[in-house]
């Protein structure tokens, strides 16, 4: 007989999926109507021109053009002063 007690299997090794999070289309370039440029949570990045944010905080294109990113400077409500990226799409001239 043995004198050790089995040891049983462990109660780690689970772990939730990735979610794919981050820029998906970089600076200059091309995407069309519906693409999403960045996967995010929270307002990390803000939808400048022709672009939208998705329920998930998801920004989408909404017109066919170049993608381009902005530094930009924003004054809260309470006067203090913080950076913000800001992502639009230029239309390509026809």
């Amino acid at each position: 007989m043995a004198h050790t007690k089995s040891g049983g299997s462990t109660e780690n090794g689970r772990d939730s999926r990735s979610k794919r999070l981050g820029i998906k289309v970089n600076q200059n370039q091309q995407v069309s109507v519906g693409e999403i440029i960045i996967r995010q949570r929270g307002s990390k990045y803000i939808a400048g021109a022709n672009v939208k944010v998705a329920g998930d905080d998801t920004l989408y294109a909404m017109k066919n053009g170049v993608v381009k990113f902005l530094d930009k400077k924003k004054t809260n409500f309470d006067r203090s002063i913080r950076y913000v990226k800001v992502v639009l799409v230029e239309e390509l001239s026809k």
